[in-house]
């Protein structure tokens, strides 16, 4: 068979299987290796061909799919098997920062093979949700000869050939979505400790979406100009952060999520009043090293 039609998943955490099952269900030749290999015989009932050790596993296809806990687990468990890669093609799906995945990269290539970074942008590990999107870096070429088989997991978006850009829009939604996710607690054990209706709130919020979009676009113009504010909003997000913090701690909730937020306004205010001029959240963020 072609690269196009097998291709080996080295890794079986959530990401790893969902992958694999999805290849299996479109009729893709899937080798599969896992350091405990319990989870590797699960897939075999589905029709995957496990492997017993990493080298049998990159032998077996000249693609190989990597969904590691890190880029570090990455040179572990590569150099289980053949020292010289010519020939093969390495496509890591592990999460990491870009500077570790350019490094990982350059340590791919100086063992002769190709190489492509991806990143799920998904919904746990529902790949195919219709929201879902793999982003992918590297040289085009080679994600135009594998499309075809990456398009079987979910939207591909490239986004360049510095192989790092993958991990970059990876993280940074991930910036957004941690801090979403964490405050979305903190708002529903305010409402349930202060004797709140959740299915209320949920009601409440049901057009978010479009205004969140709203936000972002907005924001996001701002900061091509700097950042958003003057004296007088930057007065008012902190002041605002204060109600948040006293509305949680009357109900016994955890404020110290708003407490950080209320700093950054705290941070640029004391900027602003040292410089003589606006200092947005936005530089506070943007020049954390100055």
């Amino acid at each position: 068979m072609s690269a196009k039609q097998s291709v080996t998943v080295i890794g079986l955490g959530p990401m790893g299987r969902a992958t694999a099952k999805i290849l299996l269900a479109a009729g893709v030749d899937v080798t599969v290796w896992n350091r405990t290999p319990g989870k590797a015989e699960a897939l075999a009932e589905l029709g995957a061909k496990p492997a017993a050790t990493v080298a049998e596993a990159i032998a077996a296809n000249d693609t190989i799919l990597l969904s590691l806990i890190h880029y570090d687990a990455m040179y572990g468990v590569l150099e289980q098997g053949p020292a010289d890669l010519t020939g093969k093609t390495i496509v890591n799906l592990s999460s990491d920062s870009p500077a570790n995945t350019a490094k990982g990269a350059g340590w791919v290539l100086d063992r002769g093979a190709r190489f492509l970074t991806g990143a799920y942008m998904t919904q746990s590990d529902d790949i195919q949700h219709p929201a879902s999107h793999l982003y992918i870096s590297g040289p085009k070429e080679l994600h135009d000869e594998l499309r075809p088989l990456l398009e079987l997991l979910c939207t591909n978006e490239y986004l360049g050939a510095d192989y790092g850009l993958a991990q970059l829009y990876y993280q940074a939604g991930l910036a957004m979505f941690h801090a979403y996710l964490t405050s979305l607690q903190q708002a529903l054990a305010m409402i349930e400790r202060s004797g709140g209706s959740v299915d209320t709130f949920i009601e409440l919020t049901k057009d978010d979406a479009q205004s969140q979009r709203d936000f972002t676009l907005y924001f996001a113009e701002a900061a091509k100009q700097g950042g958003w504010g003057d004296l007088a909003a930057l007065k008012m997000m902190h002041a605002g952060a204060q109600h948040v913090i006293d509305a949680s701690e009357d109900a016994g909730v955890d404020a110290a999520l708003t407490r950080t937020i209320q700093d950054y306004y705290q941070r640029a205010l004391d900027a602003t009043e040292k410089t003589g001029e606006v200092v947005p959240v936005y530089q506070i963020f943007r020049n954390a090293a100055g």
